[in-house]
């Protein structure tokens, strides 16, 4: 099982016992593709061996747990995180494949574009201030931050992590994970934290009023502060505190920037297929990319082959948009305006949506048009698909008459929390 998942790069395992069978499914860059085990009989026996690899009560059925083990697998060591949950069939459990053996990745290797990587440099190395990474579940935010803090860590610097859960190993840090059964929350450890003397601290993900106003205090006083929100954009996630019942004030002094973040599927190099966009394509290719879009448009698609199990994808690639935060920005929080930080981030200078770096991928042939769709939707502009005369139906593109079918599964190379 885990020798099968490790060599389809899989960052997930699904078990999930049915009537007749035991469905067991892989998720590759993203997508879960499903296999079928007839003999449903081994899932007791299965569910039976992890619960003890996990060190869980084999007793207890009834109730959901969480577990976590380590194995080696091709000479690499892997970590699973282990969770369990009674259904009508006996007990699904998912696995979260976590490969240490290289260890988080370097902020080189998350793909920024080099002038953005630049400056995320200079701002990570600024000693203090509040920088967030937004995104949803699964858009790579952890690998960015812990990327991060491999440029930060040196004897130099107390660094503290508070996470939920610690996901990677690293050296010299001082890592804490959250435990909401004994009140070992995000707040509680990070005003313990601040008492350590620390120079920089990570907070795993700002949830609440009062993890929100104790990071932004802290950035006020002296220490880098580094933190996701589960945001859409950039743009939306300075107000987002303000929202969650953080002063204005507070987030207009403390918070440097904000990085906003999706992963897209990099196309096959083995199987891609050159095409040029019909009329509707690339009007909303105008449209959103507006002076910046290209006088002739020549675009790559999905085919599928063996190399990438018929997908037309193999691995992923990080889009991402940076908002620094300026004068009129700041005057906006403030204010808790949110209308006019909206239109003085957009006026901001070198700002980029999430949507035209997503493009730009696909124009220079890493990524598909389909994707690029997907990035604008999770973000709010599906309108704009309407404008510019593109149809979306579950999961069908639909332009003029020519109708292209999302791919059904992907493959894997990002860590997915967050």
């Amino acid at each position: 099982l885990f020798q099968d998942a490790v060599q389809i790069r899989a960052s997930d395992i699904h078990i999930e016992p049915d009537e007749t069978v035991l469905r067991i499914r892989q998720r590759i860059d993203g997508v879960l593709q499903e296999q079928i085990v007839k003999e449903r009989r081994i899932a007791p026996a299965l569910v039976l061996r992890l619960k003890l690899m996990s060190g869980l009560d084999i007793s207890e059925k009834r109730l959901p747990q969480d577990g976590r083990f380590s194995l080696k697998v091709k000479e690499r060591k892997i970590d699973v995180r282990l969770s369990t949950m009674p259904v009508e069939y006996g007990e699904s459990v998912v696995m979260r494949l976590l490969d240490q053996t290289d260890g988080a990745a370097d902020l080189d290797q998350v793909g920024m574009a080099p002038e953005m990587l630049e400056q995320f440099r200079r701002l990570i190395h600024m000693p203090h201030g509040l920088i967030l990474v937004t995104g949803p579940t699964g858009s790579g935010k952890t690998t960015t931050l812990y990327g991060a803090l491999q440029e930060l860590n040196d004897a130099g610097k107390k660094i503290i992590t508070v996470e939920d859960p610690v996901e990677y190993r690293l050296h010299r840090v001082n890592q804490v994970q959250i435990n909401t059964k004994i009140g070992l929350s995000f707040a509680r450890i990070l005003r313990a934290a601040l008492r350590q003397d620390p120079d920089i601290l990570l907070v795993g993900e700002i949830r609440d009023q009062e993890t929100a106003e104790i990071a932004l205090r802290a950035a006020m006083t002296g220490h880098l502060v580094l933190s996701t929100l589960h945001t859409n954009d950039a743009v939306s996630s300075a107000m987002r505190l303000v929202d969650m019942g953080a002063e204005g004030f507070l987030a207009a002094t403390a918070i440097r920037a904000v990085m906003a973040q999706r992963l897209v599927r990099r196309l096959c190099d083995n199987c891609y297929i050159d095409y040029t966009p019909n009329s509707r394509e690339q009007a909303w290719i105008r449209h959103t990319m507006g002076e910046q879009a290209p006088v002739s448009m020549s675009l790559k698609q999905a085919s599928g082959c063996h190399r990438c199990n018929n997908t037309g994808y193999r691995g992923r690639v990080g889009v991402f948009e940076l908002l620094v935060l300026n004068d009129d920005m700041a005057d906006a929080l403030r204010r808790s305006n949110s209308s006019d930080f909206v239109k003085a981030a957009r006026r901001s200078k070198g700002y980029r949506p999430l949507v035209v770096s997503a493009m730009m991928e696909a124009l220079t042939g890493v990524t598909s048009l389909e994707e690029v769709y997907r990035v604008a939707e999770q973000i709010d502009e599906s309108g704009d698909l309407m404008q510019a005369g593109t149809e979306r139906d579950g999961h069908v593109v639909q332009v003029d008459d020519e109708v292209s079918a999302e791919a059904d599964n992907r493959t894997i190379a990002w860590n997915e929390d967050s």
